[in-house]
């Protein structure tokens, strides 16, 4: 997993965002905010993670100037749409299909359930300098952590001035 206090690699990469497919730039994304939380996924649709993003959702991550949430999944496009239509996700859901995103941030699991080189569970938190501020995966995707990776993210985002709410994950929900 990528340390804490290193340079935050950039990326572009495909992505559902606004009901339509993009670019994403990341570079973009850090230049305007003062703070992005990438949040990884094996796929789109994994129960944990789906509570994990609508926590996000539910929290209003994504309706700042001031910050700004990307998921990264190892599905394609077509799923992206589905599953941010289905759970009304607000953010870009980026394809990191064939994981070459995670890999460069360290986050790339040999397999999971059946499937190889894809995305950890895991939240990253970047701040405007390109400095990894916040970095937590799990052992499993299906892990039920409390408190979530993305709970934890939220004392590294007040630090970098970024004063958000700490997300409630219910991993109970209906995912």
């Amino acid at each position: 997993m990528i340390d804490v206090g290193v340079k935050a690699p950039d990326f572009i990469a495909p992505a559902v965002a606004g009901g339509r497919a993009t670019e994403l730039e990341l570079f973009r994304l850090v230049d305007r905010h003062e703070a992005v939380v990438c949040c990884f996924a094996p796929a789109n649709f994994v129960p944990t993670c789906t509570a994990a993003f609508a926590a996000v959702r539910d929290a209003g991550w994504h309706d700042r100037d001031d910050l700004a949430v990307v998921a990264l999944t190892d599905d394609s496009l077509y799923a992206g749409f589905a599953y941010a239509d289905r759970f009304d996700l607000p953010f870009p859901i980026v394809s990191d299909f064939h994981g070459g995103i995670a890999e460069s941030y360290d986050l790339l699991a040999e397999s999971w359930e059946g499937h190889s080189d894809i995305p950890r569970r895991a939240v990253v938190a970047i701040d405007g300098d390109w400095t990894v501020r916040f970095a937590e995966a799990t052992t499993d995707a299906l892990d039920r952590l409390t408190p979530s990776p993305v709970q934890n993210a939220t004392a590294a985002l007040r630090e970098i001035g970024v004063d958000v709410d700490r997300p409630r994950v219910n991993y109970d929900g209906p995912w």
